[in-house]
């Protein structure tokens, strides 16, 4: 979802380098490595990537802390696992909403009122959660960018990052060795230049950089307008006995076409609340205020005795919008900068987070002189089409409530007290009775597309230069591949998980993975891939965990599960990249291991090979 933050009065707390200046320091021209524009969930996630793997960088942004609205908040099981990467795993779950507590997604004419429906969501229904235990060592879970947000702050400075808040981007300017970008001090008007190597703009859906540097989009922003009251009312009477991250409130009389679909989500559980009401963007905008918005929660609500304590009120514009180019020169495009869609699915953040991940380790091994230059290119290869994915999947899920509106017959009439009839009739012993039940059975089924779109979430499959093929055709997918994930070594995919046992203890083989190294995995028949891997990381300069799974090894596969999902031999290997995606993969063991994983590493990171290896880091290092 692309929103609009409050006005900056809305907000009191001062940030440490708002109080660096207000001291009366005045910067001049900075130098750094990488400069991130935006301290949201794209660019907060990138500087702690960044600083994880030793980077110098600078980010900022123009307002004065981290986000004070909790926009998005279903955080997929890719988000979780990328942060048990970075360690901080039990911060995010000490602080979110747990899985169990997300999913009885209730649909109903108020909360106080007839129920009309429940969907089992977010992988809470028996036959899916098996799906989404399967898959990852780690849950999803719901949690607030306003907490998010300063978790990945948080610790990204506290491994070495420089955040300058109340510092707005204005202009850049690029040339063969880096990017000139000129700033300005908010509080003091001061202006001045950030020299960097790279920059990452993850300056949100209106970017500023996007514009500047006239990459192309497709779509149509402001598609729809919507409302955003956040507040404290505790509903806890009407909800703790069917717990939800989400409550859909159908009223007749709703003045955008006679009906209203309005939104009840959970920001704490049972008190604090995000309300969301629509309004018709081709008029005037509504002018919202704390009276109008207690009577919209109370309508959603049916309860107009239940105290409500209004916290901020904004209007923001649904989107379908995607960038074709993340990038032109030495300047990416992370986030909302790239993809704009609506919050149906809960793929904002989590695809924005995962937009820096892909970057971060490509950047850190181009500076570190350890990939050359043209591994970049490999970024907007790879999350260009996630972008317009998640973009046109966002938005058909608004499109499939038509569906739903149609089973109950409202669509028929703009008369409230008709459409009332026609949801009501859906209890009648009649033959039109038992089809219409029918018809919102089916509706209610086509939601799993936007509330257990698991294949969306895990299911990428990379396909870049970044990427060596490993000359087996694309496995074929069993199941719907937008609603359930496939797991496979084939190249480019995600690492499948499995638990492994070392020394008593369950481990997942994303636990061996990740990092910000090369990952290399075989069998008791493979072991010539570990020497393989410690003799070309040597002569890479590279950084190579090295495991073999069997019996008598130090991991062990406790239930038979990577021999199921490796898609190798024993004797073969699987090359996981820093991302944890696949790399290249050997399906059988080969006659120089060294050779082949040599090749394949200088093909991912865009390494040609030299006649003096030493002439080749040293080459890689002036880039």
């Amino acid at each position: 979802m692309t929103s609009t933050r409050p006005l900056e009065d809305e907000t009191t707390a001062v940030s440490p380098g708002a109080q660096e200046k207000i001291s009366g320091e005045q910067p001049e021209d900075l130098h750094t490595d990488v400069l991130i524009i935006g301290s949201g969930p794209a660019g907060a996630s990138a500087a702690l990537f960044l600083a994880t793997y030793g980077i110098d960088h600078i980010a900022i942004t123009k307002y004065r802390w981290t986000a004070n609205t909790p926009r998005a908040h279903i955080t997929n099981q890719r988000t979780v696992e990328i942060m048990r990467d970075m360690g901080i795993e039990d911060q995010l779950n000490a602080q979110a909403t747990p899985h169990h507590l997300m999913g009885d997604t209730v649909f109903c004419s108020s909360l106080a009122g007839d129920e009309i429906g429940r969907v089992r969501t977010w992988g809470t229904h028996p036959q899916r959660e098996a799906d989404y235990v399967e898959a990852s060592p780690s849950l999803n879970c719901d949690l607030p960018q306003t907490l998010f947000e300063p978790i990945l702050v948080s610790n990204a400075a506290s491994r070495g990052s420089r955040f300058r808040f109340d510092t707005e981007y204005l202009s850049l300017t690029q040339d063969g060795t880096g990017v000139t970008v000129r700033v300005r001090d908010r509080l003091s008007g001061h202006e001045y230049n950030i020299r960097a190597r790279y920059v990452i703009a993850a300056d949100g859906g209106r970017s500023q950089v996007a514009r500047d540097l006239e990459l192309p989009f497709e779509g149509q922003m402001d598609v729809a307008g919507s409302m955003n009251i956040v507040c404290h009312v505790d509903l806890s009477e009407y909800v703790a006995h069917r717990p939800s991250v989400l409550y859909w409130v159908l009223q007749p009389g709703a003045t955008i076409g006679g009906i209203g679909l309005g939104l009840v989500r959970m920001v704490r559980p049972w008190n604090e609340w995000l309300i969301t009401w629509g309004y018709d963007i081709n008029q005037p905008p509504p002018d919202l205020d704390e009276q109008m918005a207690v009577d919209i929660v109370h309508g959603l609500i049916g309860d107009d005795t239940v105290p409500v304590t209004i916290r901020s009120l904004s209007l923001w514009g649904n989107n379908k919008m995607y960038a074709t180019q993340y990038a032109k020169g030495r300047v990416f495009i992370a986030g909302d900068a790239a993809h704009r869609h609506p919050p149906s699915n809960g793929l904002g953040s989590n695809t924005s987070i995962q937009d820096s991940y892909n970057l971060a380790w490509k950047i850190a091994h181009v500076l570190g002189g350890l990939a050359g230059e043209e591994l970049l290119a490999s970024y907007d290869a790879e999350r260009a089409p996630v972008g317009k994915q998640i973009v046109l999947r966002a938005n058909k899920s608004i499109d499939e409530f038509g569906s739903f509106l149609e089973a109950l017959g409202v669509q028929e009439t703009q008369d409230a007290e008709q459409m009332q009839a026609a949801i009501d009739s859906r209890k009648d012993d009649t033959p039109a009775g038992a089809h219409k039940r029918e018809l919102l059975r089916e509706a209610m089924q086509l939601k799993n597309y936007e509330f257990n779109a698991h294949g969306v979430e895990l299911g990428q499959r990379y396909a870049s230069t970044a990427v060596v093929p490993d000359g087996t055709p694309e496995p074929a997918y069993t199941r719907d591949p937008e609603l359930y994930y496939h797991p496979t070594t084939w190249p480019g995919a995600r690492l499948p998980h499995a638990w492994l046992g070392r020394d008593g203890h369950k481990v997942s083989t994303h636990d061996l993975a990740g990092k910000g190294r090369f990952t290399v995995l075989t069998g008791i028949g493979g072991r010539a891939w570990v020497e393989a891997a410690r003799a070309v990381g040597a002569e890479l300069g590279l950084d190579i965990a090295a495991y073999v799974i069997g019996p008598g090894q130090d991991l062990t596969d406790l239930y038979d599960d990577w021999a199921r999902l490796s898609g190798v031999e024993e004797g073969g290997v699987v090359l996981v990249r820093p991302d944890m995606h696949v790399g290249w993969r050997s399906v059988t063991a080969v006659d120089d291991p060294a050779a082949a994983l040599d090749e394949a590493l200088r093909t991912v990171l865009a390494r040609p090979r030299s006649t003096d290896a030493a002439e080749d880091v040293e080459a890689l290092a002036q880039v």
